[in-house]
């Protein structure tokens, strides 16, 4: 009897496990390409309906114009929706721009002036 319970224990936790692991949220990947004539400083991305920016994305870099560069956000969500929030170079005639994409469908975005 001992050991059909220590199966069933074994059976139960493989199932667990399995179902944790399919349910575990892929990473949402797109380029990203700034086509303004400004240096992009900082982007932001969240999940649509959170009230918050997540941190910025490039840290101490900056997208350059006409550059390109691959964005992963690995965030554990599994929502696609989400907003996005873009700032220029102080010295750009450029405002702050926001847009909201489903991620999950798209391979690449541009901004664009």
């Amino acid at each position: 009897m001992k050991s059909k319970l220590s199966g069933l224990i074994a059976l139960a936790a493989a199932i667990v496990a399995t179902s944790a692991v399919s349910s575990h949220a892929e990473d949402l990947k797109f380029q990203l390409t700034n086509g303004t004539k400004s240096v992009l400083t900082r982007f932001y991305s969240s999940p649509t309906g959170v009230n918050s920016w997540e941190e910025d994305v490039f840290g101490e870099d900056v997208l350059n114009p006409g550059e390109t560069v691959n964005i992963t956000i690995a965030d554990g969500r599994t929502v696609c929706k989400y907003d996005m929030r873009f700032e220029f170079d102080e010295d750009s005639d450029l405002d702050t721009t926001e847009d909201t994409q489903d991620l999950c469908e798209l391979g690449s975005y541009t901004i664009h002036e």
